[in-house]
Parts: C-alpha cells; sequence; structure tokens
C-alpha cells in the first residue's frame, strides 16, 4: 500500500501544480488589465484546466488516505 500512498502524492502534486498554473494565467491577464471580452476568454480556457486540476488534486488525496487505511 506504500506505492498507493506515493502514487497518491504524485498525483495530487500535478493537481497542485495545475492549480498554480491557472491562478499565474489569470493574475498575468489581470495585471494586463485585458477587456472584458478577452478576459472573458482567458476564463474559458483556463476553466476547464482548474477544474482538472482540482480533481486530481482531490483523487490524489483520496489514493493517500485510501493507502494509509489499508497499511
Amino acid at each position: 500500500m506504500e506505492i498507493l500512498v506515493w502514487a497518491g502524492a504524485a498525483v495530487s502534486l500535478i493537481g497542485l501544480f495545475g492549480l498554480i498554473w491557472c491562478i499565474l494565467r489569470v493574475w498575468g491577464a489581470r495585471r494586463a488589465k485585458l477587456g472584458e471580452d478577452a478576459m472573458r476568454k482567458v476564463l474559458q480556457k483556463v476553466l476547464p484546466v482548474n477544474t482538472g486540476a482540482l480533481f486530481l488534486s482531490v483523487i490524489g488525496l483520496m489514493m493517500v488516505v485510501i493507502g494509509i487505511l489499508l497499511q
């Protein structure tokens, strides 16, 4: 079950990096003072990545908890 814990930690880190990327992307768009339409396009592109990264983080944390409980 140790493999499950480490695999979960890796999946969770991938999700965390995705969330950080989303934050930096939107932050950069805000600093560029884009217009409403341009900002909307940026947010529409970031939203699926943000949702997927959050999903990966949650699945990874679940894997870690299950691996710890099964040890």
